[in-house]
């Protein structure tokens, strides 16, 4: 998990429960084991893993055979956004996953690396790891959470997206991919800072998504 105790905190409390009760009904599977066989599921639902550590894992973008050493920095977190990008926006997470929109670089950014990217410039700007927010994108992102429990993890689609769209927008480079999540940062901080804020759907971005 992301820090210290926090607010933050009681977020991810139920969805926790029940992956330890499914870990529990396969035995040998730890949460974080059956959580990666469900991403490769949804991402290549017509391949089959031969193995947890697999060089297959480089084809979504994973730096080496095991993606479990991908997630220092922000945690399970980054796992947990990717499942759920996967099944709840499986049109976007697909268009991201294959890069099938617009004109591509040669040296393109690594779909899953990115993602755990997104995942720690979401906690930033959201001042997770904070007692307490005190800018208007954590204040705004308080006030959305108590209507929608899902409201991080649909940023995260969200956040992922713009950051696509900015990729291609800049015509950019694998060496430019921090120049463009910062981009996607000052875009997401705008959106996040609009006075009548007051659901997910009402960010001017949401409309990027696909189911």
């Amino acid at each position: 998990m992301v820090g210290n105790k926090t607010w933050f905190g009681g977020l991810f409390t139920g969805s926790g429960k029940k992956r330890q009760v499914h870990a529990e009904k396969n035995f040998e599977m730890t949460p974080l084991q059956t959580s990666l066989k469900a991403l490769w599921k949804n991402s290549f639902p017509d391949t089959e893993l031969t193995s947890l550590v697999s060089e297959q894992w480089k084809d979504m973008g994973w730096q080496g055979p095991n993606p479990a050493t991908d997630f220092r920095g922000c945690g399970f977190v980054s796992l947990e956004n990717l499942l759920f990008f996967a099944r709840r926006y499986p049109a976007s997470f697909q268009k991201l996953l294959l890069k099938t929109q617009g004109m591509r670089a040669t040296w393109e950014y690594p779909f899953a690396t990115a993602g755990v990217n997104v995942s720690h410039m979401l906690i930033q700007l959201l001042e997770l790891n904070s007692a307490r927010p005190k800018t208007l994108p954590g204040i705004n992102f308080v006030r959305m959470l108590s209507e929608h429990e899902d409201v991080f993890d649909i940023l995260y689609c969200i956040a992922f997206e713009m950051m696509d769209a900015q990729w291609l927008a800049m015509r950019a480079s694998y060496m430019q991919f921090n120049d463009v999540l910062e981009a996607t940062k000052a875009q997401l901080e705008r959106e996040l800072s609009l006075e009548d804020l007051l659901r997910i759907q009402d960010l001017p971005a949401y409309n990027l998504l696909l189911k």
